[in-house]
């Protein structure tokens, strides 16, 4: 199952495991039951300390469950975890063979104090790069509070739970039997969640802390970039963030990043987190900015409050809360949403296997997502509102030589149709006739474009354009002194990672200079 690179590499990980563990494989006579087999013959043979038994009783065949002896942790693979979820995988054996995460005593103290039975279920998909995130998070649970359980299910191997429970968006987690969140989530956003009063707790900390002398709002690249030049300077700097990483987290393949041929977004927000730690900078997950108020004199105080409650000050303010996928905005959008109306072809497409999508939006995204669609679904049919195509001349000739995608064009579309349950179609407006027609569909990838995350500052000095981006100069500075923004939530044009940096560096250079002058 594995090659031998592979198992090479796994070989010297599992070196690290401490302490011995059971594999109890489950399995029936089909081939997937086979091929899980072969992958967990290979691990077993590359540790001393793993021992396999194929005589398990899941119901879902194949699975595993990883267990030391005499105790169930609690953590169980349905499926076979390759793809992006190898890593979980990997990590899973590491943790259950006693090699400690790289979490925080804090977070796992707070795992280990959580009350009540918890049977977690996740959803996932191969080839969804957000899933990995929510499955580690989960099998950590399970295995530092013996009260938690988790299940990790590959919804292309399991699609008659996937119908029966409409699952149409990965990562979908259960939570003793009934929805609890979708989407990407860190242990982190887990925990608020089931712990009720940690937000609060973490609330009246952070609104305790000193003032910064340079606060990044946003946790994306221009963000990120922005806390290391700052933190370089040898200033107080904070970083206050919704989700580190931001929309980079969602991306799959990156491979315009000067001097990395290639990577992907998940590993792409690791490394930038694990550089941000590498200084002294105080970083603040899960804090969604509200509103802002401007010191009342030049060099005074600029003050952030966040949806949890916390508030906090700083001498300077760089703004990079970047910006999130644009809507439709149409009847049926919002109550069709992860119901066949899906933002991530990526993570989503291998749900709809065999079946007929619509791709909304003729650029680069939305060529690409078509056509990444069409090796896995039935049919795609990509919707452009104008009369031709903005994606790059050889994305656009790779999609129009494949034989199961329509392309429609002046095509404006009016409403998401469904059964109450999930999407069953989409109409739209022939601009040319002005007709109105349908499509019948399963599904519907929105990728047109994006939106500034700047409601929070409606009302404020901050000046921003009619789309709402905010205006800065030369040096990244807001009209308000000592404001300072950067990324895609700002004017500078071409919406990119390694622009976002680079202006990211250049708001936080403009931030000191600012300081050491007033």
């Amino acid at each position: 199952m594995l090659d031998a690179n592979l198992k090479s590499q796994l070989k010297a990980y599992l070196e690290k495991v401490t302490q011995p563990f059971e594999i109890v494989a489950s399995l029936d006579d089909g081939a997937k039951s086979q091929e899980l087999l072969g992958l967990l013959e290979d691990i077993s043979s590359l540790s001393d300390k793993i021992t396999l038994h194929s005589d398990g009783q899941d119901a879902r065949t194949p699975s595993f469950a990883l267990n030391r002896p005499g105790e169930e942790t609690g953590v169980v693979f349905a499926g076979i975890p390759m793809g992006h979820e190898f890593t979980s995988l990997v990590l899973a054996l590491l943790h259950v063979g006693g090699h400690p995460p790289k979490t925080s005593d804090e977070l796992l103290d707070q795992v280990r104090a959580l009350d009540g039975e918890m049977l977690f279920e996740t959803y996932y998909s191969l080839s969804c790069q957000n899933c990995p995130d929510v499955v580690q998070a989960l099998n950590l649970m399970a295995i530092f509070n013996p009260n938690v359980r988790h299940v990790a299910i590959d919804g292309a191997l399991f699609q008659d739970e996937v119908e029966s429970r409409e699952i149409m968006s990965v990562p979908s987690v259960y939570l003793n039997g009934k929805p609890f969140d979708q989407g990407r989530m860190t242990l982190e956003q887990i925990l608020a969640k089931v712990d009720t009063g940690a937000a609060e707790r973490d609330a009246k900390k952070l609104s305790e802390k000193a003032a910064f002398d340079t606060l990044v709002i946003g946790g994306g690249p221009a963000g990120a970039a922005a806390a290391i030049y700052s933190a370089r300077k040898g200033i107080n700097t904070g970083v206050a963030a919704e989700r580190f990483g931001g929309q980079v987290a969602d991306t799959m393949g990156i491979e315009n990043f000067i001097s990395v041929s290639h990577t992907e977004g998940p590993k792409m927000v690791s490394a930038l987190e694990e550089h941000v730690k590498d200084y002294e900078v105080d970083v603040m997950n899960l804090q969604l900015a509200t509103s802002f108020k401007a010191a009342e004199t030049e060099g005074g105080l600029h003050e952030v409050s966040f949806e949890s409650g916390a508030k906090l000050k700083s001498k300077t303010l760089v703004l990079a809360t970047g910006a999130r996928w644009r809507e439709m905005n149409v009847p049926g959008e919002q109550q069709y949403r992860n119901k066949g109306v899906a933002y991530c072809p990526h993570c989503d497409g291998p749900l709809f296997k065999g079946k007929r999508v619509a791709v909304i939006g003729g650029g680069n995204s939305g060529v690409e997502a078509a056509i990444d669609l069409a090796g896995i679904v039935g049919h795609v049919t990509l919707v452009e509102f104008m009369g031709e195509m903005r994606a790059d001349a050889v994305l656009q000739k790779k999609l129009k030589s494949l034989p199961n995608v329509d392309i429609i064009l002046n095509a404006q579309s009016t409403e998401v149709t469904g059964d109450g349950s999930r999407v069953n179609g989409l109409n739209y407006k022939d601009r040319t006739t002005d007709e109105s027609k349908s499509i019948a569909l399963e599904g519907i990838f929105v990728q047109i474009g994006l939106v500034p995350n700047t409601e929070w500052l409606k009302g404020s000095p901050i000046e921003m354009t009619p789309r709402g981006e905010i205006i800065v100069d030369a040096h990244g500075m807001t009209s308000v002194p000592g404001v300072f923004a950067a990324g895609d939530v700002t004017t500078v044009p071409y919406k990119q990672i390694i622009i976002a940096m680079g202006e990211g560096a250049k708001a936080s250079l403009g931030a000191f200079d600012y300081l050491i002058r007033n």
